[in-house]
């Protein structure tokens, strides 16, 4: 059986308060529930997504180094680290947020997505397109790598989001609503004990009256 609510009185004030509290809390047992298997399809969608995009991001990855490789052959392992100290700044990433169902989650914006060859810094006379090939793959991958960081934040929020409703649902389920529920039937039973108990004694009361009357008139 479960447990019943502390300090609680059995009037009928107090069982006025507990049906209302008892619907209040029936109501958000399905709000969460509705909201914890939303947040669910909207995991697994995402997770889908950044299969996709962890793929994309590890081929990005991959044929960035390959012509880095290929440049490091026709320049030289020594010359190719010069040029890339020689590259501006990398690209700032700003931080937007979206909800998805009541949670934010990051939405990163790359500045200067795009280059040209003139905005990378190095100089074009002393290399060549190789070069120019393996700093465009590498622009391509750190877009791939941001747009994966970005969908696995999300995924991370929603699965944070996901265990915390999960923990209030099974806390309605399991705690609150069969106390509110033990309690409004305790405080029922004890009612109608104190009526019958009050019937009764009314009855003896009148029947004493009665007894009183009839011995009053003899």
């Amino acid at each position: 059986m479960a447990e019943l609510i502390e300090g609680v009185n059995p009037t009928r004030m107090e069982l006025l308060k507990l049906k209302t509290k008892v619907k209040l809390a029936r109501k958000g047992h399905r709000l969460l529930k509705e909201k914890r298997d939303a947040l669910i399809v909207e995991f697994f969608n995402i997770l889908e997504e950044a299969r996709g995009i962890r793929r994309r991001a590890e081929r990005s990855l991959a044929d960035a180094f390959i012509a880095m490789i290929l440049a490091q052959s026709t320049l030289g392992v020594l010359k190719v680290r010069e040029v890339s100290f020689a590259v501006k700044e990398t690209h700032e990433v700003n931080t937007v947020t979206r909800s998805i169902m009541g949670v934010r989650v990051p939405v990163l914006e790359i500045e200067d997505e795009n280059r040209t060859l003139m905005e990378r810094g190095y100089s074009l006379s002393d290399t060549n397109y190789m070069v120019d090939e393996a700093a465009k793959k590498f622009e391509e991958a750190l877009t791939a790598v941001v747009e994966l960081a970005e969908v696995e934040s999300s995924i991370r929020l929603l699965s944070q989001e996901i265990k915390v409703t999960k923990r209030r649902v099974n806390a309605l389920e399991n705690i609150v609503m069969p106390r509110l529920d033990a309690t409004v039937k305790y405080i029922r039973m004890r009612l109608d004990e104190m009526e019958r108990e009050n019937f009764f004694k009314l009855k003896r009361i009148k029947a004493s009256q009665e007894r009183k009357e009839a011995e009053a008139t003899a």
